[in-house]
């Protein structure tokens, strides 16, 4: 069971401007900051090493906040307290499984977490972003299809063409194979009965112990303002798989990633690759500070209260 505890990794100041859900959450906060610029989008190992070892002893057995969708890749580092055997659950607007440098990107993080072999499965949940496109899909790893360690469960999305790689059978989806590549049909949960399509995929898990990580990009607008594309879940669907994640397997640990703040990398390169990254225009843009912190403090308070 989840603690009423809740952990702040401070790299933006996104979460310490929620009063409400400091006052009603007693929670604990790592100062990060001055690492932020360094870790943003993706970290050396250095940086890795810095952030562990402040976050080291305080590990406890709540909710992670990690401020901006740009720290994702921070999960894999949080994936380290725990030892047991555990299926990883991802809510996210990207598939974060690309095979390329850098290996602690936010881009890639799927991919390092799936290195740890007490990792028996990840559910990829929500995703709706031209990742899964061509060419995008040329560098993301494929090999986890294999032995159904991975499965994908887009929002929505059209069938994708894959050149001069193997797509390996799996549960969550078909594949069309042709001369020098394949198409792959993606099962969109756009049109499922989501209650029950998502109870009979959990139940299927072959470890009980879960660790969930939620990336807020995978909601609408309406509940989310981030630094990323709109999303495609209303706050209720995203509620209600938690709910039965809860009812039907024991979380043990959970993230949360997904506020919004305004970006600042170290170095050019980083600053160049950002501005391609990030999309041109988010729905934050239009909106005040205190407007985006209320409407994603309000969101926050209503995924703590489906989970703890």
């Amino acid at each position: 069971m989840l603690s009423q505890s809740i952990r702040i990794l401070d790299f933006d100041a996104s979460l310490t401007q929620q009063q409400n859900l400091l006052h009603k959450y007693p929670h604990q906060i790592i100062s990060l900051q001055d690492l932020a610029p360094q870790a943003r989008l993706w970290m050396n190992r250095h940086t890795r090493d810095a952030i562990a070892g402040r976050i080291r002893g305080t590990v406890g057995q709540g909710v992670t906040f990690l401020g901006s969708g740009d720290f994702h890749h921070l999960t894999p580092l949080l994936l380290d307290e725990f030892r047991e055997p555990v299926t990883l659950i991802v809510f996210d607007f990207h598939p974060d499984w690309d095979t390329l440098p850098p290996r602690f990107g936010c881009g890639s993080w799927v991919t390092e977490a799936l290195k740890r072999k007490n990792i028996l499965k990840c559910l990829l949940i929500g995703i709706a972003s031209d990742d899964l496109s061509c060419p995008w899909i040329q560098s993301a790893n494929l090999d986890a299809l294999g032995n159904d360690r991975l499965e994908i469960y887009p929002y929505c999305h059209s069938p994708s063409l894959v050149f001069l790689r193997s797509v390996p059978r799996n549960l969550s989806l078909k594949v069309k194979r042709g001369f020098l590549y394949s198409r792959i049909y993606w099962e969109e949960l756009k049109a499922k009965d989501l209650k029950d399509f998502f109870l009979r995929t959990i139940r299927q898990l072959p470890a009980k112990n879960v660790y969930v990580s939620i990336d807020k990009d995978c909601l609408k607008n309406a509940y989310a303002l981030t630094n990323w594309e709109e999303g495609k879940f209303t706050l209720d669907e995203l509620s209600l798989m938690l709910k039965l994640i809860k009812e039907n397997l024991d979380i043990v640990g959970l993230d949360i990633t997904g506020d919004y703040s305004k970006i600042s990398v170290s170095g050019r390169l980083k600053g160049i690759l950002s501005r391609l990254d990030h999309p041109k225009e988010t729905g934050a843009d239009k909106l005040s500070a205190e407007e985006i912190t209320r409407i994603n403090e309000s969101t926050n308070l209503k995924l703590l209260e489906a989970l703890i």
